[in-house]
């Protein structure tokens, strides 16, 4: 069979044998209904949601003359940006309900919780938000960013009960009311975005962050195939508990669970600790997929330049190494030990280093020192990501902070733990990803020849995911798992 794969700004083609197994998310199992995607009816239903919360108080309750507001919002990289995305109706159906509580509109604060991600451009303030609420709050300083090294405007909570530091942002923690607009959507790290991973990853620091994105947690056998029972996701919870305790209220949530498409299937609202188990029970019958009567030999997927975290990750070795393992994570349940990945990247040396400043140095020392592996790189974590430059960009210039190229390195290890081979297809510059450990070939074809002569043998069972950075992701499955506590 001839399948098209993402390659660069186009496609790639690849013969396949027919017998290959082709799963399109939404498309090939299909999703739970979602909600009328019209607005008066999502904003009823979000509404109903938040007047009717799980383990609190209704918003209007909890509202009133003189109080505090704080919306908590995911920057781009996750959620829609459709006229009736889960924030744009969540944020209204919000706001009308504190202002009828008496809530003014000065003393609301919209903060994008970018985490170590980028600052909001003003241009993804407008698509995230809308013109009509980004017209409201932002020509009045009421719109901003995370800046999660302005430490004028962080606080320091102390440690967890497993003795993580937990560094939190102050607008959020001295406000009466602080509102977490969340997305129950499938995620390689702990299973969602969405409850307690929003605000744990969202509006803290590099150091509570450096106590989960790290190998000591990310290469525990807990950690693949994805699971909400991780060390990662039990620390999300713990940070996000022990920030509630501090501020002595707990967040108040409105979490959509999301389809292939970012359209709501469901809304839940209240106390993150209640709310978050409701929400995955719903999200868990869209998210994992009963689907492979046997284990995969092979899985073949293609590679944008473009997606998730912005322009350069599908070219940039890093980012194309977090990539390829978050396929493994999301997947494994359905792959054998030994299977083989292959993967068309244009791989040509950008690293858009506006975006990610310091990749292209962290690609460099690998290539050095007695670096064998990548977790081997990760003794300079606090070297990078205090360095003054890096930070600047951070704070000024819309980059990445240079921490999160150090969770990134520790999630792309985990391809090569659970592989034979990863054979990148296409690439321009192909010592790129020799320099990372992985295969080249030219076509999808030779490399299917290579991985079947010296891996699988000559008849692989394979899968081919050839919209998997186009569409909202699954956690693919066996169609005879145990699901009942994923």
């Amino acid at each position: 069979m001839k399948l098209d794969f993402e390659y660069g700004n186009g496609l790639m083609s690849a013969e396949l044998p027919d017998s290959t197994d082709v799963f399109i998310p939404g498309t090939t199992v299909a999703d739970p209904p979602c909600l009328p995607q019209d607005w008066d009816s999502l904003y009823n239903a979000t509404l109903e949601s938040i007047r009717h919360p799980l383990g609190m108080p209704p918003l209007r309750e909890l509202a009133g003359p003189g109080k505090s507001v704080v919306f908590v919002i995911p920057d781009i990289v996750k959620g829609g940006t459709q006229a009736t995305s889960h924030r744009k109706v969540s944020i209204r159906a919000c706001l009308d309900e504190l202002y009828a509580a008496g809530v003014e509109k000065k003393d609301i604060l919209l903060l994008i919780s970018n985490g170590l991600h980028p600052r909001a451009t003003v241009p993804e303030m407008k698509k995230i938000l809308g013109e009509e609420l980004f017209n409201e709050f932002y020509y009045s300083g009421q719109l901003t960013s995370h800046d999660s090294e302005d430490y004028e405007h962080m606080v320091d909570l102390g440690l967890t009960c497993a003795g993580d530091p937990v560094l939190m942002n102050k607008y959020v923690y001295d406000c009466d009311i602080p509102i977490l607009i969340g997305h129950t959507q499938g995620n390689p790290y702990g299973g969602y975005s969405g409850g307690y991973k929003h605000c744990a990853t969202g509006i803290t620091h590099w150091r509570s962050i450096a106590s989960h994105h790290v190998p000591t947690v990310m290469h525990r056998a807990d950690f693949v195939p994805v699971s909400g029972h991780s060390l990662m996701r039990t620390k999300f919870d713990q940070i996000g508990m022990h920030m509630e305790e501090k501020m002595g209220h707990p967040f108040f949530c409105c979490d959509a669970v999301l389809d292939t498409y970012s359209r709501q299937i469901a809304i839940f609202s209240g106390y993150a600790k209640v709310m978050q188990p409701a929400s995955w029970e719903v999200a868990n019958k869209r998210t994992y997929v009963p689907y492979a009567k046997e284990k995969y030999d092979i899985m073949v997927f293609g590679m944008p330049i473009d997606f998730h975290y912005g322009n350069g990750m599908g070219t940039n070795p890093i980012q194309m190494m977090q990539a390829l393992s978050a396929q493994v994570i999301r997947h494994k349940r359905v792959m054998k030990e030994n299977c083989v990945i292959i993967c068309s990247s244009f791989c040509n040396g950008y690293f858009h280093d506006e975006r990610w400043p310091y990749l292209r140095e962290l690609y460099n020392m690998f290539q050095h020192d007695y670096m064998q592996i990548l977790p081997d790189m990760n003794r300079y974590g606090e070297y990078f990501a205090t360095n003054e430059e890096y930070i600047r960009k951070y704070r000024f210039c819309n980059a990445f902070h240079p921490f999160h190229g150090f969770s990134m390195m520790s999630c792309g290890h985990i391809a090569e733990m659970n592989t034979s081979a990863i054979y990148i297809v296409g690439a321009q510059e192909p010592g790129i990803a020799r320099g990372m450990g992985l295969k080249t070939r030219a076509t999808f074809e030779e490399a299917l020849a290579d991985a079947t002569r010296k891996f699988t043998g000559p008849n692989p069972k394979i899968l081919a995911l050839p919209q998997t950075f186009k569409l909202g992701a699954v956690h693919l499955c066996m169609a005879d798992d145990d699901l009942s506590n994923v």
